[in-house]
């Protein structure tokens, strides 16, 4: 199995494949978009790697980082999430995002992954609590319980509706002062996110 590589970068492809040279041996090394901008053909890299083997296939999945590596081994490890969704949950959430997302059951971010419609979404955020590390609930949801969380996720589909992105929105509620109104939580972030854009 293998577990890690380092070597240069010889070409990038658009399908989120890297062709790594290790010792005179190249390797296709599927990676995700984030990481797929950060490796420059040339580049010397060090890729964490997820050996996926099937019958029909033998596949390379590469990580930067370690705990990129680990949360696509929980994904893939759990019910109805085949590779390709994993790749695609990490293409558009970091891990430290989707600890947040399913911590404080946000069914709105998930949904915005490729292929994860509201009914994957719900289910994906029942198994996964119980698979990955779970911090303490977001502040804003831990104060208010089931209301909270509801008026959480509103204004989340609200600012994600106005064109922010899930890890300017999270990073802004966690800033604001808690509240069980939907439009002074909603007011407050927008100045934090407009004060920020600045």
């Amino acid at each position: 199995m293998i577990g890690s590589l380092r070597g240069a970068v010889l070409e990038r492809g658009t399908d989120s494949e890297v062709l790594l040279e290790v010792g005179g041996v190249g390797y296709f090394v599927t990676v995700t978009p984030r990481a797929l901008a950060e490796l420059e053909p040339g580049a010397n890299v060090f890729v964490y790697v997820h050996h996926h083997i099937r019958e029909d296939a033998q596949t390379l999945f590469g990580f930067l980082r370690r705990e990129e590596r680990a949360t696509f081994q929980v994904l893939i490890g759990t019910h109805g999430v085949g590779p390709s969704m994993a790749m695609a949950i990490l293409g558009t959430h970091t891990p430290s995002a989707l600890i947040d997302i399913v911590a404080s059951a946000d069914n709105a971010s998930l949904c915005m992954v490729p292929g994860v419609g509201k009914k994957t979404a719900e289910r994906l955020l029942i198994e996964l609590k119980n698979r990955l590390n779970i911090p303490m609930l977001d502040p804003i949801a831990a104060g208010g319980g089931a209301t909270a969380n509801s008026v959480l996720g509103d204004v989340r589909e609200a600012l994600y509706g106005l064109g922010y992105a899930p890890e300017e929105v999270r990073d802004a509620l966690r800033e604001i002062s808690p509240s069980d109104d939907a439009s002074t939580l909603l007011r407050d972030a927008l100045q934090l996110l407009g004060a920020k854009r600045a």
